[in-house]
């Protein structure tokens, strides 16, 4: 069974920055794209980036374009979202994802496994 656990979510004042980690049972993160999402209270599920494996390449939205890095240690088999420069709209549950196939593009991707989120709260 393929469990994935998000940790790091906070409250930070707006400007403050907060380092999110995933990391997954049952399969080695190190083989999968992975995919940050968040979703805020009324609003769609976002995605924010996606780290593809296979291809050495992340790519990210517009809304967090370098402002947040997605980065894996695969020796911790984690993978990290680096979320600098926090605005109040940043404000949501944030989760990561992967598809059951590893080695897939991120163009191509269908994100079958979810973690239950961390929650992240920019304040002043």
């Amino acid at each position: 069974q393929v469990q994935l656990v998000e940790s790091g979510g906070g409250m930070v004042q707006p400007g403050g920055s907060l380092r999110l980690s995933c990391t997954a049972s049952g399969i080695s993160l190190k083989f999968y794209t992975v995919a940050w999402f968040r979703q805020a209270p009324g609003k769609e599920r976002e995605l924010l980036s996606c780290d593809s494996s296979a291809y050495n390449s992340t790519s990210y939205a517009d809304s967090v374009k370098g402002r947040f890095t997605s980065s894996r240690d695969n020796v911790k088999d984690t993978v990290w979202l680096q979320m600098n420069g926090l605005k109040p709209e940043d404000t949501a549950d944030y989760f990561c994802a992967t598809d059951h196939v590893p080695l897939v593009a991120c163009s191509k991707a269908e994100y079958d496994y979810w973690g239950q989120g961390t929650q992240v709260t920019v304040s002043a």
